[in-house]
């Protein structure tokens, strides 16, 4: 494995992924720079999650390799690991419906979520450290949500649980954080607050995000990859993507997402 370039996290080396000979992704490549907000936008059957499946391991390649760069380290073949093992090297993902845990406070999911505990009765057990605390807080606070720390989560609104979500993954330190439709189901106001939080988080981590919303891509993308049926269509600023006759046509020819 060739050592990239310092400021790449993810690469992404001709992708191509078979179901019963309809080709999902077909020879997608790309990579995704350390400290970037980088979107997949597509219309619906672009591709989009199986490649964050591939990414995460839950889908097996038909061909090709994603290979994660971490920092300081050796850089770490992703194709053929365990999803569970990926997760411990530093990638985290987010999928579209949150998974909290109702019934506990939003300290009490974070501190569920905080790195070495194995389950629920280790986090019993295990007192989190007056570190692990000023941590769960900080990480709150960045999200906005320090305030509703003693919330149950279940009665926290569908963004805040979003957000909550995000923040559970933040605590555990990774070096991508991989969001599946975060702003799916929010109005406005919650939208923009999910981008401004993702342009703060990117200070310490890369983040992926499969996304619908253009006001929500405009507003957060550093880069954007454009999926059309499994292949990669352009990649750039938002500017230039949206500027795009190709884009345009994908896009308005599907009732323009």
């Amino acid at each position: 494995m060739s050592k990239l370039n310092e400021d790449t996290v993810l690469a992404i080396n001709n992708i191509s992924v078979c179901f019963d000979g309809f080709y999902a992704l077909t020879e997608v490549k790309t990579s995704v720079k350390r400290n970037t907000v980088h979107f997949f936008i597509g219309p619906n059957g672009a591709g989009k999650t199986t490649l964050l499946d591939i990414i995460c391991a839950k889908t097996k390649p038909t061909s090709g390799t994603v290979i994660f760069y971490p920092k300081g380290r050796e850089p770490v073949r992703l194709t053929g690991m365990k999803e569970y093992k990926i997760v411990t090297e530093g990638i985290g993902r987010k999928f579209q419906v949150p998974s909290v845990f109702v019934n506990l406070t939003v300290e009490e999911n974070m501190i569920l979520s905080l790195k070495g505990h194995k389950g629920i009765l280790d986090s019993i057990f295990h007192k989190p450290s007056k570190e692990d605390m000023a941590d769960i807080h900080s990480t709150l606070k960045r999200v906005g949500l320090d305030d509703r720390a003693d919330v149950r989560a279940g009665s926290l609104a569908h963004g805040e649980k979003q957000w909550l979500e995000i923040a559970m993954q933040l605590v555990q330190k990774p070096e991508i954080i991989m969001l599946d439709e975060p702003a799916a189901g929010m109005g406005k106001p919650e939208t923009f607050k999910t981008g401004e939080i993702l342009k703060e988080i990117k200070k310490e981590c890369t983040v992926i995000v499969i996304e619908h919303d253009m006001d929500f891509v405009k507003q957060a993308a550093d880069i954007v990859t454009v999926l059309h049926e499994g292949k990669m269509l352009m990649e750039g600023n938002i500017t230039d993507v949206l500027a795009d006759k190709t884009v345009q046509a994908v896009y308005l020819g599907r009732g323009g997402e």
